[in-house]
């Protein structure tokens, strides 16, 4: 990529070199200037003609460039000359103008309407009240720590949620805890150890621990409890996550590439140079049930009694079943579960993992929350769910459907800058977000971007507590799986019809109530608008 950057550099040059005719006080003689350019299109030709990794450039000399230039631009063509407001992958253009504008304090509001086919299969809304009330941002707090924690930790709505450094650049990394400290909100570690970047300006952390026990691991990449021990004391250190998996690989271990390895990474990872450090799938320290909880319990004794939880893409249904009735025989349980869904990532993964394996997000939050439900273990465990939550629906929606609070990582690197570049597992992130690149990284100007990140937080906060409000809601544990609708077919004409088969003139009074309006004569009252749930 450098080589065609600076192969690329010389032939602009070079052509506009040879715009003397405009400027001609300053240029070489026109034959002069025609012969370098044709020269060093010469070489350039002969050059893509001998080497024999590309066949399009050996077949097609300097044309054949054309093609690689234009496949290295492509992303970035189709997020601002194609796509449409709504249509882009993995965030549309809708979502990330919205994280910009609420980062930069900009006009965040919406000319002329929704540009979303509310009538079209998939379309989610939740409705209003009559009775709008007012909820206070500040009190959308939850406090995480069951009967076994000693120092439990009242925790935002939404967090940071886990990113390594090393994965991510050290400028990004004090951004993100900067606007963590700022906002008081989390700040989840990944994998990756805890950085002197992770403590430079006393954000809260979560400090997540993978099966390569990076910062708390020995020589042969073994769990060290005297080291966890030191560390998880930290003042800045707030939790203890387990990472079992994730959804943009399950069941394969984090990968960072070698070339994002530098001697600093090394040293914060106790790992080696010059080698991709990629994690083992599964941990060393249990292969059990039990023993996952009994490391939870043996964390949260070393951590001096801090909140420990642990995070899983939800793959086997009946391996999270066994780890609910593992809880129930040996009555430990952890302070929290983060549910992460197979359609999140924001590094390096694998094709077929980022697209083929793991449950959905949703599907695995209203799984894990039923089960916990079923054994009776809801009430002592908060749920944390992640996957593309970017917005105050986005987090009405999760808690709705059984969450306690959210993560937010794609969405807190829009925050930073992040272009969807698409390039988080080459080194040559554009925005310095994701990039060991210290002249990339250089751009990331970290007292701007960190204002940024509590910006968006702030007001992806205020815009979930005006939506409660608008709904006629007093907290988020007035929610409920019912208040989120969904359109799961085509409203065509044959189904207006049906609709109005429904009802006969009088029916309600005389209690004749079809089962589509039974809910609602149910619960509504002439006295009151607020609402009596059945």
């Amino acid at each position: 990529m450098r080589k065609q950057f600076f192969l690329g550099s010389l032939i602009l040059i070079t052509i506009l070199t040879s715009g003397y005719f405009i400027l001609p006080a300053i240029y070489l003689p026109l034959h002069t200037t025609f012969a370098v350019i044709i020269g060093s299109f010469i070489l350039l030709g002969i050059f893509d003609a001998i080497q024999t990794k590309q066949t399009i450039k050996r077949n097609f000399p300097v044309i054949g460039r054309f093609r690689y230039l234009l496949e290295s631009i492509r992303p970035e063509i189709q997020q601002y000359f194609i796509e449409g407001n709504t249509d882009g992958m993995p965030f549309s253009r809708e979502q990330r103008s919205v994280i910009y504008q609420r980062s930069k304090k900009e006009l965040d509001s919406l000319p002329f309407g929704t540009q979303y086919d509310v009538y079209k299969p998939g379309y989610e809304w939740v409705n209003h009240s009559i009775n709008a009330t007012h909820v206070d941002p500040s009190t959308l707090r939850v406090m995480i720590g069951g009967k076994d924690c000693k120092k439990p930790y009242s925790a935002s709505l939404f967090n940071i949620s886990a990113m390594s450094f090393g994965a991510l650049s050290k400028n990004a990394v004090l951004a993100l805890n900067g606007g963590a400290k700022d906002g008081n909100f989390a700040h989840n570690t990944g994998e990756g150890s805890i950085s002197p970047y992770h403590l430079k300006y006393g954000g809260d952390l979560i400090w997540q621990i993978g099966t390569g026990y990076f910062g708390c691991r020995d020589k042969e990449g073994k769990f060290d409890p005297e080291k966890f021990q030191d560390r998880s004391q930290l003042e800045n250190v707030k939790m203890i996550e387990i990472k079992i998996s994730q959804g943009a690989k399950p069941g394969h271990g984090g990968i960072l590439p070698k070339h994002k390895i530098t001697p600093e990474i090394a040293q914060i990872r106790d790992v080696q140079m010059g080698h991709d450090v990629v994690s083992p799938p599964t941990h060393s320290e249990f292969n059990t049930p039990i023993g996952l909880l009994e490391f939870v319990q043996r964390l949260r004794h070393l951590s001096g009694g801090k909140p420990v939880g642990f995070k899983l893409c939800l793959g086997k249904s009946r391996e999270f079943m066994s780890i609910c009735k593992a809880m129930v025989e040996t009555k430990i349980l952890p302070d929290f579960i983060t549910v992460d869904g197979g359609e999140g990532g924001t590094g390096a993964a694998p094709l077929e993992f980022s697209n083929h394996l793991g449950a959905p997000g949703i599907d695995s939050l209203i799984y894990a929350h039923n089960c916990l439900v079923g054994f009776g273990l809801r009430k002592e465990i908060k749920l944390i769910n992640s996957g593309k939550v970017s917005t105050g629906f986005s987090i009405i929606k999760r808690i709705a459907l059984g969450a306690d609070l959210t993560y937010s990582a794609r969405g807190m690197m829009i925050a930073l800058g992040c272009i969807q570049a698409l390039r988080c597992n080459s080194n040559i992130c554009p925005t310095g977000v994701a990039t060991q690149d210290p002249n990339l990284m250089a751009g990331l100007a970290i007292e701007n971007k960190r204002v940024r990140v509590h910006n968006y937080h702030r007001q992806t906060v205020e815009s979930t507590a005006e939506l409660l409000g608008a709904m006629g809601m007093k907290s988020t544990s007035d929610l409920r799986p019912w208040h989120i609708l969904v359109r799961t077919g085509p409203a065509s004409n044959k189904n207006y019809q049906q609709l109005y088969e429904y009802v006969n003139d009088g029916d309600f009074l005389n209690g004749n109530v079809s089962s589509l309006y039974r809910n609602a004569f149910k619960s509504s009252s002439h006295e009151n608008f607020d609402p009596v749930e059945s």
